[in-house]
């Protein structure tokens, strides 16, 4: 390994045994041990934040199986790569082993570059493991995601990271010509988000950054050396989610000067539009909802043009729609009421729909009363009429919170009106 490579890659894990985190698919019952123990591999997609080890883990499964490995980056490849891996895989001698191909931020191929993986894909020329930071199911099309597993990696726990500052310390050349003392590591553990790539350069920076050959990490000193390095824009990781981070509490926290320069930050560091885009579209719905529901209808508007426009035109839409997202009213109502509405569901089970609720598409099912007691809501007065629409053991349980605002102070007095407080809190 060369002396001058990070920590973070010169720390590399070479077996599935030495790999820190992600138990549940690598453990003992891990369900991806168990596929390579019985020499089974699936196409798949490593689903998770950066630095927790997908880029590793296609490495060592392509290595524990003896097959051919292959990597390509979405952002450098296109079509014509793709399918000279295809093709170098398809050949013999070496290659007519199935090869493993590995593409990493495979969210950043377009449909023509996924289409291209189909037919390799579903005869087995190539085992694909894609990587990916985004949600697969708005990111990877259809047909390539019915093919392939998705695997959702954890960002690693504290004990985990220590861990793997402590096998650092102890075997890296580098670091043992020092003498390091851990005085304290919550400003480490907070600045790496589970990352154990920033973990490991962090702890490298702060390392360096002592002139003596006695090292004493502690809080005041990460901070230092944080801030000192913070100037950067990683859209590989390092700074990508800290950026877009600020970027979202500005909108919230309605300061159109303070998201607009964290924008400025993304564009100037050529970050995707989408991802922009979708960030802003998430924060319309969680932050703003139904305070001003044009919000979300902006930030869909947002996301389309962005995606037909691209850069550099694209930077003036979302300067656009972030300064009217950070001008809008907030509230987290809906955001709140799903949330409660899941811990219920999680608490309670699954309880039985009221009959009156019921579909009936049989006879059978309208015999036994499914549906015989619902009442259309369109034949009341004012389109309505009070009936049960909750589970018995919920009856009367309010999940939703109008907020503070003209618009669902508005909604705040047809429920009432409408319930006469059946749903007061």
């Amino acid at each position: 390994m060369d002396q001058f490579s990070p920590l973070a890659e010169r720390m590399r894990p070479n077996t599935l045994d030495e790999v820190v985190g992600q138990q549940h698919l690598i453990g003992p019952d891990g369900v991806l041990r168990k596929a390579l123990a019985g020499g089974m591999l699936p196409s798949m997609i490593l689903w998770g934040p950066p630095g927790v080890g997908k880029t590793t883990l296609a490495r060592l499964i392509a290595q524990d199986l003896k097959r051919p490995f292959f990597t390509l980056s979405a952002i450098s490849s296109g079509v014509k790569d793709v399918r000279e891996v295809i093709e170098k895989a398809g050949g013999s001698g070496l290659f007519s082993r199935s090869a493993v191909l590995f593409i990493d931020e495979i969210h950043r191929f377009s449909k023509a570059q996924q289409d291209s993986l189909l037919g390799a894909v579903e005869k087995g020329t190539i085992t694909l493991i894609g990587a990916t930071t985004e949600n697969p199911s708005f990111e990877v099309i259809g047909a390539l995601l019915s093919r392939c597993q998705v695997y959702i990696l954890q960002p690693l726990t504290e004990e985990e990271l220590l861990q793997l500052m402590h096998r650092a310390m102890a075997g890296d050349e580098q670091l043992r010509t020092r003498s390091i003392t851990l005085k304290q590591t919550d400003a480490l553990m907070r600045s790496s988000g589970g990352d154990a790539r920033r973990l490991l350069n962090t702890f490298e920076l702060c390392v360096k950054a002592s002139s003596t050959a006695e090292v004493v990490i502690s809080d005041e000193l990460v901070h230092q050396v944080v801030q000192t390095n913070a100037a950067r824009y990683d859209k590989q990781g390092e700074q990508h989610y800290d950026i877009v981070s600020a970027f979202i509490k500005s909108m919230r926290g309605s300061d159109p000067n303070a998201a607009v320069y964290w924008l400025a930050r993304m564009v100037e560091g050529g970050e995707d539009p989408l991802f922009i885009a979708r960030r802003m579209l998430i924060l319309a719905s969680e932050d703003i909802g139904n305070a001003n529901p044009n919000a979300l209808l902006m930030a869909t508007t947002t996301m389309q043009a962005a995606q037909m426009i691209g850069w550099p035109e694209s930077r003036i839409i979302l300067s656009q729609c972030a300064v009217y997202l950070a001008c809008s009213p907030k509230s987290n109502a809906s955001y709140m009421a799903i949330g409660a509405a899941q811990a219920k569901v999680r608490e309670t089970g699954d309880l039985a729909v009221p009959i009156p609720l019921r579909n009936a598409p049989t006879k059978l099912m309208k015999e036994i009363g499914y549906g015989k007691e619902y009442q259309y809501s369109h034949d009341g007065e004012g389109n309505f009429i009070d009936q049960e629409f909750l589970p018995a053991q919920l009856s009367g349980t309010r999940f939703y919170e109008p907020g503070k605002n003209p618009r669902e102070q508005e909604h705040a007095a047809l429920l009432e009106k409408l319930w006469k407080g059946k749903y007061r809190s």
